[in-house]
C-alpha cells in the first residue's frame, strides 16, 4: 500500500458557519452536526470566523481509490501509530483515507510505516 506525503501545515478548526470557508481551496474538510461545525484546512486557510483552533497538524493519505468493500485498513495503519502514542485525526473522502498527525510526530509516523512495507511517496 502507498502512502502520499502532503506537504503543508494544517489547521483543525470549530467555526461559526461555513460563510467565510474557502471552499475552493485545495484542501478544505467540513463536518457539520447537531453540535458544532467542524473544519481541517491549510493553516494558511483558516477562516476570521474560527471559534477554535488547534494549529501544528500534518497530512498523508493512502494513495489510490479504495472500494468500499476493503476492511481494516484504517484501522492497521492507526494500530501501527497507536503502540507507538501516536495521536491522529483522520478523516475519510468518497475517494480515500487522510490521516493528521501533529507536525513533531509526522517523521516518526512515517518512519513506522515505513518500517510495516508501506511504500511512501513524495
Amino acid at each position: 500500500m502507498k502512502i502520499k506525503k502532503i506537504p503543508y501545515d494544517f489547521s483543525i478548526c470549530k467555526v461559526a458557519d461555513y460563510s467565510k470557508v474557502n471552499t475552493a481551496a485545495k484542501y478544505c474538510f467540513t463536518g457539520k452536526t447537531d453540535e458544532e461545525n467542524s473544519l481541517v484546512c491549510l493553516t494558511a486557510d483558516v477562516p476570521a470566523n474560527t471559534l477554535e483552533r488547534d494549529d501544528g497538524w500534518m497530512a498523508f493519505r493512502i494513495q489510490g481509490v479504495l472500494d468500499f468493500s476493503l476492511v481494516g485498513i484504517l484501522s492497521e495503519i492507526t494500530g501501527i501509530l497507536a503502540e507507538d502514542k501516536i495521536g491522529i485525526f483522520a478523516i475519510s473522502t468518497f475517494n480515500t483515507d487522510y490521516i493528521l498527525t501533529k507536525k513533531e510526530n509526522y517523521q516518526k509516523a512515517l518512519d513506522l510505516l515505513d518500517a510495516e512495507g508501506y511504500k511512501i511517496l513524495e
